[in-house]
C-alpha cells in the first residue's frame, strides 16, 4: 500500500500520472489500477484518471493488484554473505552497490534473484516481486538486513517493524559536527515538493525520528562519525534527517550537495547492528557487523589526519 499527500508540484496534475509515478508503473496500469477501484482519493474509491490533484489532498493505492508480468527468478552468481540462518528467517550482510529487489530498471541482478537460488521457499513469502524482504537498505548502504523464510515469519516480522521493536543500528560519516553529543531527530518525511522521487522534511509526511550519537570528531576535513538508531524506518530517514539539521552523509550526491566524497564511491552509511526477538521462538537474537573496508579506509585517514593515531 501507498499512501502520500500531494505535494506543491504535483497540484493540478492528473491521478493517472501521479498513480503511475508514485506505483512505479505505465499509465496504462495506473487505469487499470483506478478503473479496478484500488485508489482511494481522499478516503473514497477514484472513478476516473482525468481527474487533477489538488495540493495535500491524500491518495492511496493498493500496490497487491500491480501486475508482475516476470517475477523474480533465481540466479546464483549473486554472492550473498549469511550472518545467520534458521528455518523461519536469514539475516544477510549486503554489500554497497546491490539492489535489494528488482524494478524498473533493475529487473536482474539483486540481491532476491541470488536468495532465490539459495532459499527457493521465499518465493511464496511476502510480495512476490520482493519475495521475503521485510524491510530494505538503499543500494549504496551496506550492512545487515533481514529476510523472512515463512510467511509466518514475515508476517511477524513486519508487525515488528510497524511497533518499533526491531533496533536498527547504523554507522554514518556526516560533513560538520553536531554540537551536542547526542540527539533525536523528530520530523516527519514525505515527498519532496520540488523533486517527487526525492524524500524532504514535509509537515504533511509520515512520522518520522532518528537518534544519533557523536562517536568520534575529526577537523581535517570537518566531519564527524556517528551512531543513529531508527525509530522509524522511512525511505532515506537518516540521510535525510541528517542533511535537514545540516549534516549530511558524506559521499550522498543525492542529498548531501556537490561535495567531495574522500574517495567513497557510495554514501558512508552501514547498518551495523540488528536485535529483536525472534519471530517464532521469542528468543532475543543479535547481530553484527563490522564497518566495510572502504569506510574503515576512510575513517583511519581521518584518524591519522587529525592527530589520533
Amino acid at each position: 500500500m501507498i499512501e502520500e499527500l500531494i505535494p506543491p508540484m504535483l497540484a493540478g496534475e492528473r491521478l493517472d500520472r501521479i498513480v503511475a509515478m508514485l506505483s512505479d508503473v505505465s499509465r496504462t496500469v495506473a487505469t487499470e489500477l483506478i478503473e479496478g477501484g484500488h485508489v482511494l482519493v481522499g478516503g473514497k474509491v477514484a472513478t476516473s484518471g482525468k481527474v487533477r490533484m489538488k495540493e495535500s489532498v491524500a491518495v492511496s493505492i493498493d500496490t497487491s493488484f500491480v501486475p508482475v508480468p516476470h517475477l523474480p527468478q533465481a540466479d546464483d552468481t549473486i554472492p550473498i554473505t549469511l550472518v545467520y540462518e534458521d528455518d523461519d528467517i536469514i539475516v544477510i550482510d549486503k554489500p554497497a552497490g546491490l539492489v535489494v529487489h528488482p524494478a524498473t530498471g533493475n529487473e536482474t541482478g539483486t540481491l532476491v534473484n541470488g536468495l532465490l537460488a539459495l532459499f527457493p521457499e521465499i518465493a511464496d513469502v511476502g510480495q512476490p516481486e520482493r519475495p521475503g524482504i521485510v524491510h530494505r537498505l538503499d543500494v549504496g548502504t551496506s550492512g545487515l538486513m533481514i529476510v523472512a523464510r515463512t510467511q509466518d515469519a514475515y508476517d511477524e516480522l513486519v508487525e515488528k517493524l510497524r511497533d518499533h521493536e526491531v533496533e536498527r543500528v547504523y554507522r554514518a560519516l556526516v560533513w560538520g559536527s553536531p554540537e551536542a553529543p547526542n540527539g533525536l531527530i523528530d520530523a516527519p518525511l514525505g515527498r519532496d515538493a520540488r523533486e517527487p522521487l526525492k524524500m524532504a522534511v514535509n509537515a504533511n509526511g509520515r512520522e518520522a525520528r532518528t537518534h544519533f550519537q557523536v562517536d568520534e570528531r575529526f577537523t581535517h576535513p570537518p566531519t564527524a562519525l556517528l551512531t543513529c538508531r531508527l525509530e522509524t524506518g522511512r525511505t532515506h530517514q537518516i540521510r535525510v534527517h541528517l542533511t535537514a539539521i545540516g549534516h549530511p552523509v558524506v559521499a550522498d550526491t543525492t542529498y548531501g550537495g556537490r561535495r567531495a566524497t574522500l574517495g567513497l564511491k557510495r554514501p558512508f552509511l552501514h547498518a551495523t547492528h540488528l536485535s529483536f526477538e525472534h519471530p517464532i521462538t521469542s528468543e532475543p537474537v543479535h547481530f553484527d557487523s563490522p564497518m566495510p573496508a572502504d569506510l574503515l579506509e576512510v575513517v583511519t585517514k581521518l584518524r591519522a589526519d587529525t592527530g589520533e593515531i
